[in-house]
């Protein structure tokens, strides 16, 4: 993927969070924050992005986001409750109404049988209810394209979940 799909992807997600008033936040494992630098490469993007979590630790995760240590414990960094934490962690920690997590394996190792390489966990969350869970096997890619094809699936569930919110008058 390309930095001009990044732009495009980002710029209408920026939009649609605009037309409805609503704040982003990112929590970011695998990906480093390149989800949030995806939407604030976007001139104007400050009126909707109100932060990002680059979370890469299981510690950061627990301090930064709350995500409880039992829970990584029990279902690991990698998995969908953990990614639902992480979300609605970046929703509460920040003034965002609409938040996207991603935690996954970019490889090229700490993969095993059960957790691969290429698997990533995304969870949109939204103060209004919504809420969303992919999960993505990306298989035998790069490191650098599983975490380019995980910011375009963020970015997609953003503007998804952005589309579900009603605008209350």
């Amino acid at each position: 993927m390309n930095d001009e799909i990044f732009f495009e992807r980002a710029s209408k997600v920026l939009a649609a969070c605009s037309a409805k008033g609503l704040m982003v936040a990112t929590a970011e494992s695998c990906t480093g924050g390149l989800a949030a630098g995806a939407l604030t490469a976007i001139p104007g993007s400050s009126d909707v992005v109100d932060r990002g979590f680059v979370t890469y630790s299981n510690e950061a995760k627990a301090q930064m986001l709350g995500v409880p240590p039992a829970l990584i414990e029990r279902d690991g960094a990698v998995s969908e409750s953990v990614a639902f934490a992480m979300a609605e962690g970046a929703v509460l920690h920040s003034r965002a109404g609409l938040a996207v997590a991603i935690t996954g394996i970019a490889g090229p190792g700490g993969g095993t049988a059960a957790k691969p390489v290429g698997l990533v966990h995304f969870a949109a969350w939204s103060r209004q209810g919504p809420r969303l869970h992919v999960e993505r096997r990306f298989g035998d890619l790069s490191r650098s394209e599983i975490r380019k094809r995980a910011v375009e699936q963020a970015l997609d569930l953003l503007l998804r979940l952005a589309g579900e919110i009603k605008v209350t008058v």
